[in-house]
């Protein structure tokens, strides 16, 4: 298995251009699924859940091509199976996606219960509940969610009882082919549920309300070809930026988008960062200075978002001051705080809060990944820990991050990848 051997102790410095969005283009991708002509996306990031759903896609008859840029082309005219097994799910929640497409292009659809990283309870019932109001019937039995349609989907109006971006994602596509007018309260107002809206507009779909909590979709019989780029990644944009404050160092990051990106910006000038911002590029300076330590409050956007949970924890670690870092979107998403005590780090665990005194030092440690954006604090840590760190189950991070020692490398790191 496949670790991370991080010598820490060098300020980041350099440029980086971002990748494409993973948390866009996995509904993107089963968005495909939607339409009789084929899709075409690029900017897609070489990701181990991008190439699990392309598997999926694959298994369910379509066809898909790939040039050396990671353009992908997906022709959906061949699809004629329609189940999305354990073997596949179990490993990517997102493959849950494939659901709401299946059922309204094709009426039936047989999905897994999903997996993925182990962060806490992110139930499907609010999928379940939208699918059924639009006319769906729906059986869950032996791990799995089988679902039909007579005909076309209904419209519905669907109040959502909770903010779920997967939740929104998947009714939304189901209802671009339903028969009338649905309307989506409550719903996901996340960068990438309008990423994946703009898409489905390219393809024909009749959408209104995009980045609000109130989408209005009506209903066409069918979606055609386009060609669309990912929007970039959010989340591995502010990973870097995390990772040169955290090191003392500045970093510029292009083909970015700053507008995504505020509360997490805001954040960083509170740790004592100096931001500048242009429409598609951050830099990011800390002027050899170590963090201040700040307070912060996951939410759904465009509060914090809990994807930058674990990086603004490590950054905590080492900062000036004490720093107090609340969770309040997945209940069990503190279990890198264990790892990064064994590197030194002083932080106790009150509920869903994280307080964390900073030491001028950690100190270089065996740790182990528990899931994705854990593994990112845990290489952050090990950026600017004293001596080596080996984090392991580095898997996780594949799942997310493009290459992640060789953009590390070129910002000055000793990073590399051992078996």
């Amino acid at each position: 298995m496949n670790k991370l051997l991080i010598h820490g102790g060098k300020p980041l410095i350099g440029e980086l251009r971002a990748a494409g969005a993973k948390n866009a283009v996995l509904p993107i991708l089963a968005a495909t699924l939607l339409a009789d002509e084929p899709i075409t996306l690029s900017n897609v990031p070489h990701l181990r859940d991008v190439t699990t759903s392309m598997e999926l896609l694959g298994r369910l008859g379509a066809h898909l091509s790939v040039d050396e840029r990671m353009t992908i082309e997906v022709d959906p005219r061949a699809v004629d199976k329609f189940c999305a097994p354990y073997d596949l799910v179990k490993t990517m929640r997102a493959s849950i996606l494939v659901l709401g497409p299946l059922l309204a292009r094709h009426g039936y659809a047989e999905v897994s219960l999903p997996g993925g990283c182990a962060i806490g309870s992110r139930p499907v019932d609010q999928h379940l509940y939208g699918l059924r109001a639009m006319g769906a019937e729906i059986e869950v039995e032996a791990g799995y969610i089988r679902a039909r349609c007579r005909g076309r989907l209904r419209a519905a109006r669907l109040v959502l009882d909770l903010v779920t971006v997967t939740g929104t994602a998947n009714l939304l596509m189901a209802a671009t082919l339903a028969e009338g007018t649905t309307v989506i309260e409550n719903a996901a107002r996340e960068p990438e549920v309008v990423d994946l809206g703009e898409c489905l507009i390219a393809m024909g779909a009749d959408i209104k309300g995009l980045g609000t909590d109130t989408l209005i979709i009506c209903g066409v019989p069918r979606l055609h070809a386009t060609h669309y780029r990912i929007m970039p990644d959010r989340i591995e944009t502010g990973t870097y930026l995390v990772a040169a404050a955290i090191t003392g160092g500045q970093i510029t990051i292009r083909d970015t988008r700053p507008g995504c990106l505020d509360a997490v910006l805001l954040k960083l000038q509170e740790a004592g960062a100096h931001i500048e911002t242009g429409q598609d590029w951050i830099h990011l300076d800390m002027q050899g200075q170590r963090p201040q330590a700040v307070h912060l409050r996951t939410a759904p956007h465009p509060g914090f978002p809990t994807d930058m949970q674990a990086q603004f924890v490590a950054l905590n670690a080492v900062a000036k001051g004490v720093g107090t870092i609340t969770e309040t979107v997945f209940e069990n998403r503190f279990m890198h705080v264990n790892e990064l005590q064994r590197m030194g780090a002083v932080i106790r665990l009150e509920g869903n809060t994280a307080i964390s005194t900073g030491v001028a030092q950690l100190t270089g440690a065996p740790v182990m990944a528990t899931d994705l954006r854990a593994s990112a604090g845990l290489i952050l840590a090990a950026l600017v820990a004293q001596g080596e760190t080996l984090v392991d189950r580095i898997y996780h991070i594949d799942r997310g991050y493009e290459c992640i020692e060789e953009r590390l490398s070129r910002l000055g790191a000793s990073v590399r990848r051992v078996s």
